[in-house]
């Protein structure tokens, strides 16, 4: 399990003193330097993670920084090697009363040399990402060895590196002032209300309580190892964090869901060894509520317990008794359209409109202008505003346009860079393995006039492989889309060996184009 492998990893990494700073604010304003956005008709990235609309607005999370449309997915604005991003892939985005909030990460490396997640902090803008403020990676001291819960003096183990701490989500509520929550497996649960400029520690359960209180008398470590303190709880690995309003959260941890109903005073623990009717597994990677329906929805994989399994889990009733959906799914995030909850999973975006009494999956995803089949079945993320429906994958964003249910116009968002000129073409991704569930995407140019066109695919030695198009119309712009693609298979329908593979391009009756792929089966 992957909460396993962080338990080893924290128990024997050295951990280094990392110094806390001051905010750092950013304008992007230049039209040559470092600072300049980048506008495209596309995002820069096909890896989105995360995404919220509002009004005309869409933001994403990519592996490739934020991104933003202002007017429903029309135009791109690109936040990637513009500081504060760099380049570092987006964990999480939230959105809160005109404010939209980005924790980023990078990769580093463990002591084996395996290759880690590592938080470099987060970003945020209060005008559309014309500015922006970079608060660094949330860090303890070396001697923030207690923390003060009501009458208790709880020993707690001071998180004082950036690796394996990575704020998987944010949260934000506003009693008497605005708190901004996150999580982080690494680092728990913390809170800010001062802009991020300091944060405190969140008191959780430990495994073996369902609740805790100011005024209890309580003897625990707060810790996820059991290097610490000789014990360890998989309650302080958190990674999801929702707030209903300003005083009620829910927190996803690898040991349940954690309520509060007094803005994280308190907290009640709802797990699947605790209940009658519990959720379906303890590791809650993710946690949505839908103001429609007045529903908590929660993606609950199997953590330990032999008698967890993978699932949707929902509650109607603050948490009190949950149902189970989507049996032996990997759910990943969740969308809603009015009473409509999408499901982001491993095997598609499952969608009901009856709360879950029937799942339907979209059918036929073709781009409408260019022909694209869309032919992935992962997604990642969800969203809904109006009739636009969105998708994010690890291999595009999808907008749906939608006139019925599942029914409409698509639109098939793919970053590829220009063509340098007519005579020009390329394939990716490059390498190419047909397993994964991918299309080898062929880009080409017919300098934006009526052409015939066929493409071939050939192996090494030039033998015959397979036609992917043969004499077809196209109309094809130096800065496309690409419209064509190759499933990795011969005439046949049969896998290929390992190898390289030329694909041929003949558009009319000019000299061919030519390009090569790296095959991996």
């Amino acid at each position: 399990m992957r909460q396993i492998l962080f338990i080893i990893f924290l128990t024997c990494f050295t951990i280094q003193v990392h110094p806390q700073f001051i905010p750092e604010s950013y304008l992007l304003s230049g039209e040559d330097d470092y600072l300049s956005k980048i506008s495209s008709a596309n995002p820069i990235s096909n890896s989105i993670s995360d995404i919220i609309t509002i009004g005309d607005t869409v933001w994403l999370g990519t592996s490739r920084g934020v991104s933003v449309s202002f007017d429903r997915g029309e135009n791109w604005t690109n936040f990637y090697n513009t500081a504060p991003f760099g380049e570092d892939q987006i964990a999480t985005i939230s959105y809160y009363k005109g404010m939209l909030w980005a924790a980023t990460l990078t990769d580093a490396e463990d002591l084996s040399g395996e290759t880690i997640p590592k938080g470099t902090g987060l970003k945020y803008t209060t005008n559309n990402g014309e500015t922006w403020t970079s608060i660094p990676q949330p860090v303890d001291g070396v001697n923030d060895t207690i923390e003060i819960y009501g009458i208790n003096t709880i020993r707690a183990r001071p998180i004082t590196a950036t690796e394996l701490n990575v704020t998987w989500d944010i949260a934000f509520t506003q009693d008497a002032v605005l708190t901004i929550w996150t999580t982080s497996y690494g680092a728990g649960t913390r809170k800010s209300t001062d802009m991020g400029q300091t944060w405190e520690r969140v008191v959780l359960p430990p495994d073996y309580l369902d609740s805790i209180h100011p005024d209890d008398t309580l003897s625990f470590c707060l810790t996820p190892t059991a290097g610490f303190c000789g014990e360890g709880n998989l309650n302080h690995e958190s990674f999801s964090v929702i707030a209903i309003n300003d005083s009620t959260l829910y927190v996803g941890t690898a040991d349940g869901i954690n309520k509060s109903t007094d803005n994280g005073k308190s907290w009640v623990k709802f797990n699947h060894l605790n209940q009658s009717r519990p959720i379906s597994g303890n590791f809650v990677n993710s946690l949505a509520y839908n103001y429609s329906t007045g529903t908590v929805w929660a993606s609950t994989w199997r953590a330990d317990n032999p008698e967890e399994f993978y699932a949707v889990s929902s509650s109607s009733d603050g948490g009190a008794t949950w149902q189970t959906f989507l049996d032996d799914e990997r759910p990943h995030n969740f969308g809603f359209k009015g009473s409509d909850v999408i499901v982001a999973t491993d095997d598609g975006a499952f969608r009901s409109s009856d709360q879950g009494s029937t799942w339907i999956l979209p059918n036929n995803i073709i781009d409408r202008n260019s022909g694209i089949v869309f032919s992935r079945k992962e997604f990642y993320s969800a969203a809904a505003e109006g009739n636009d429906v969105w998708l994010g994958s690890g291999d595009g964003l999808l907008r749906l346009r939608e006139t019925s249910f599942w029914q409409g116009e698509w639109k098939i968002y793919r970053a590829s860079q220009s063509l340098a000129s007519e005579r020009e073409t390329y394939c990716y991704p490059n390498p190419f393995s047909p397993k994964l569930d991918l299309q080898l995407n062929i880009k080409y140019s017919t300098g934006g006039k009526d052409a015939m066109v066929t493409i071939r695919i050939f192996d090494f030695g030039m033998n015959y492989v397979r036609t992917v198009i043969q004499n077809a119309h196209r109309n094809e712009a130096i800065d496309s889309t690409p419209k064509d693609f190759w499933d990795g298979r011969d005439d046949r329908g049969n896998l290929l060996p390992n190898g390289v593979y030329i694909y041929r391009i003949d558009v009319d009756d000019e000299e061919p184009l030519f390009g090569k792929v790296i095959y991996m089966e």
